[in-house]
């Protein structure tokens, strides 16, 4: 994990001070930014999303699809948490806390919208994070590999019905246009130009080319998100300033999703037998999200002064430390996970 990423959080708060004082100073140039759009899309933000997303995807080897069944176990957990579990759980607890306990305090004409938010957070597994998560946890490389592939190859075909579904639930206006082309722009696309620079790259110069070239776009990938988080609360700075505790409100519900996520995703491996090296990253990626996909199909569904925008960043600005404790947790665990029961047995077979 690179001193960049590890500390995010810090670049993310410094984003949005340094967003707010732009929008305050500039606020012509950031009213251009806005208007840069093409069918709803905004142009300047599907540049950066590209270069944030297409990096990560390189990573993605859609071979590995073949090695799911090496760990069914995990992967099955892995599937239900992450698509029959997290996406409906986070639902209910925007209703609960955004729409319900923190209505009061929360800009009335934006509830919906900060719902929304956490549910576009919600519904996309994490793609490029996750492998600095499993190794943090020692995990098993081949099953975090194959495991998000399949998540990437499913999110293709899942990701919008689930949202609109989700949505249609809150009584939430859904935009299906808007939403299916924020899939085939930000999913869709991406995944097919990242893989044919990676087939590219690995049949002229093989595995060292594409490490070449991620460790040149690594950086991009990041610099891409932090100047998408300047311009976005430079159009949420006035709304922040009045209402500066709306950031840490948001963060209760995304914090709760993910300790419950992670912790299901961990039980229900140890109950199944399944080894510590898978029920690791398993945990791990049940909990955590996409977030700049959710960014991105946040800001072209409700534009950028939206509360869904701000809510998907928040997810961005407590990622790091959050998912961090989630592998302490894991971690320090492992004695009691493989102490006793079906894992245990598993762990003594293979010895």
């Amino acid at each position: 994990m690179s001193t960049f990423e590890r500390y995010l959080t810090f670049w993310v708060a410094l984003c949005i001070v340094v967003g707010i004082a732009f929008g305050h100073v500039m606020p012509g140039v950031f009213q251009a930014i806005g208007a840069a759009e093409i069918a709803k899309v905004n142009l300047p933000v599907a540049v950066l999303i590209w270069l944030m997303v297409i990096p990560m995807l390189l990573k993605i080897d859609f071979a590995a699809l073949g090695e799911v069944g090496r760990h069914w176990r995990g992967i099955g957990v892995t599937l239900f948490v992450n698509w029959a579990v997290k996406p409906f759980s986070m639902a209910l607890l925007g209703w609960l806390f955004i729409g319900w306990l923190f209505r009061s305090l929360l800009p009335a004409d934006q509830i919906d919208s900060y719902i929304a938010g956490l549910i576009i957070l919600a519904a996309a597994p994490c793609t490029a994070m996750v492998f600095v998560w499993s190794n943090l946890t020692k995990g098993e490389p081949h099953f975090t590999l194959s495991q998000v592939a399949l998540n990437d190859a499913i999110m293709v075909v899942a990701f919008a019905p689930i949202v609109g579904l989700l949505l249609g639930l809150s009584a939430i206006t859904v935009p299906w246009g808007t939403l299916i082309l924020s899939v085939a722009l930000y999913i869709v696309i991406p995944v097919i130009v990242a893989q044919i620079i990676r087939r590219r790259l690995l049949s002229s110069g093989g595995q060292a080319a594409l490490d070449r070239l991620l460790a040149k776009l690594g950086p991009v990938s990041l610099v891409s998100l932090l100047a998408t988080l300047v311009l976005l609360f430079g159009f949420q700075g006035e709304q922040i300033m009045a209402q500066p505790m709306v950031i840490a409100l948001l963060a209760v519900p995304i914090l709760i999703q993910v300790y419950f996520n992670s912790g299901l995703a961990y039980l229900l491996n140890r109950i199944s037998g399944e080894q510590h090296c898978v029920a690791g990253p398993s945990a791990l990626i049940g909990a955590s999200n996409f977030f700049e996909l959710a960014v991105a199909a946040a800001i072209s569904l409700f534009g950028f002064h939206s509360g869904a925008a701000l809510a998907t960043v928040v997810g961005v600005l407590i990622e790091v430390p959050v998912m961090l404790s989630v592998v302490w947790i894991v971690n320090r665990s492992k004695g009691w996970y493989e102490r006793d029961g079906k894992a245990a047995a598993v762990v003594e077979a293979n010895r």
